[in-house]
């Protein structure tokens, strides 16, 4: 059984930034595909950044050069840095991991509030 634990979430104004963090805790598996979504109040959970393992990375448009994705093999951990912050980027953070198994797992989420 795979957990995964997230920090970082807070609250921030405009203009600053956040990073979150999401580390990986079981045994027996190996990470393939690291993502982050985010769900706003009222609105569905939307894909905001992936990383492979090979390093490849690919975020949503809203977060195009403000947002960056990375991951520590070694550590089992991941990370979101988040800058240039806006107050439609306030949402409830969650990371995901998919195994070389085709397993995919949560992360309980975060919470990030970006005040005006």
């Amino acid at each position: 059984q795979v957990r995964l634990v997230e920090f970082g979430g807070g609250l921030v104004q405009a203009g600053g930034s956040l990073r979150l963090s999401c580390a990986a805790f079981g045994s027996g598996f190996s990470i393939k595909t690291v993502a982050w979504y985010r769900q706003a109040p009222g609105n569905e959970r939307e894909l905001v950044a992936t990383i492979t393992g090979d390093g490849s990375t690919n975020y949503a448009d809203s977060v195009k050069g403000r947002f960056t994705i990375s991951r520590d093999n070694a550590r089992l951990t991941m990370f979101l840095q988040m800058n240039s912050l806006k107050p439609d980027d306030t949402g409830v953070y969650y990371c995901n991991i998919d195994t070389v198994d085709l397993l995919t797992y949560w992360g309980q989420g975060t919470q990030v509030t970006v005040s005006s």
